[in-house]
């Protein structure tokens, strides 16, 4: 079972950091088709927030196809996302990057920035690399 984090101070609302931590949890294979998540109840007893906001990330993610509401049953999962499981060897490789990090000095704002501009500039197509010669 997936367990929230809320991030006060992150600036990201309290309902989208529980769709992208769900998100999260399916992309590594966490939570599979079939799964139960949590009920509402279970996530403001855990985080402290009001359950209206669980109830609009839920249907959030049902509205995206991944879940299903199933009456006096609760919230289930519907479908997977990606394929970069937990127990990767890219997950180990990742791991050990951000071990150095730490003992480079960088916190967790500098590891977000540097890795976020690294992953803009192989996956982000907003920007675009122009090769030699190409001048339009």
């Amino acid at each position: 079972m997936v367990e929230y984090r809320i991030d006060r101070r992150s600036g990201v609302a309290t309902y989208v950091q529980i769709v992208q931590q769900t998100k999260q949890a399916l992309r590594l294979g966490l939570l599979e088709p079939g799964d139960k998540l949590p009920t509402a109840r279970e996530v403001v007893e855990a985080t402290a927030i009001n359950p209206n906001t669980v109830l609009k990330a839920y249907r959030e993610l049902e509205r995206e196809g991944l879940v299903e509401a199933r009456r006096g049953l609760g919230t289930f999962v519907r479908r997977a996302l990606g394929a970069a499981p937990a127990d990767s060897p890219l997950r180990a490789e990742l791991d050990a990057w951000a071990v150095r990090a730490r003992e480079a000095g960088l916190d967790r704002d500098d590891v977000d920035a540097l890795f976020t501009s690294v992953l803009d500039t192989h996956f982000d197509t907003r920007f675009t690399t122009h090769t030699k010669g190409d001048e339009s």
